[in-house]
């Protein structure tokens, strides 16, 4: 067993990141649209994402700095248009989207890259991805930055004002997760799959 009081024992950045996606896991995936003040559009995965509200509805993602401290073309994208379209691929999506976490030059397209096709997204001018199940259309409430060094996060609040679901998997009370088939980021290379669940009840 061992004990970490990072103020006497630092760790390294790489190792709290690799100790972070080896036990918070699995982690959900916001695979987030933005476009620049010129309309070019951008398409990344983040797995450092939940929902921070319910009334107002708002989600949180946290882009990290490169290696370079330098900001991922989404957080440029949110500082010149403020608004993002975060979607929810489930499985089906797994290899365009992971395409998209390819390191592009600024300006360049991952939709066209992954072979996906745009879709008008209602109350922002940020297209969604058209073969996507579910997309929450968003308003940047506020960008917190946690530093400038490499692998600071920046953590976005962004402010559902639309929703697409596809009708089969959502009743309008409950989603079908056997239609949606969510994945989860896990350490390294793996995802994992929501295909084996088990339920307990809520102590009163």
């Amino acid at each position: 067993m061992s004990d970490y009081l990072l103020e006497e024992a630092p760790l390294s950045s790489g190792a709290i990141y690799r100790l972070f996606c080896g036990t918070i896991c699995p982690r959900p995936i916001a695979w987030v649209s933005t476009r620049d003040r010129n309309g070019h559009t951008n398409l990344a995965p983040f797995s450092f994402f939940n929902v921070v509200s319910v009334a107002p509805p708002v989600l949180g993602f946290s882009p990290l700095l490169n290696g370079e401290a330098q900001p991922k073309d989404t957080i440029r994208n949110l500082e010149q248009v403020p608004e993002c379209v975060v979607h929810i691929s489930g499985e089906a999506l797994v290899d365009a989207m992971n395409a998209t976490s390819a390191s592009l030059p600024a300006g360049e397209d991952e939709f066209a890259l992954a072979g996906l096709e745009k879709r008008a997204m209602p109350g922002v001018s940020v297209p969604r991805v058209a073969a996507a199940p579910v997309a929450f259309g968003c308003r940047l409430r506020e960008i917190v930055r946690f530093g400038d060094q490499p692998m600071s996060g920046c953590l976005v609040l962004a402010e559902v004002v639309s929703i697409h679901i596809d009708d089969a998997i959502w009743n309008g009370r409950h989603v079908s997760v056997d239609a949606l088939k969510p994945i989860g980021r896990m350490a390294g290379s793996d995802y994992a799959r929501t295909s084996d669940l088990f339920g307990l009840e809520r102590p009163a």
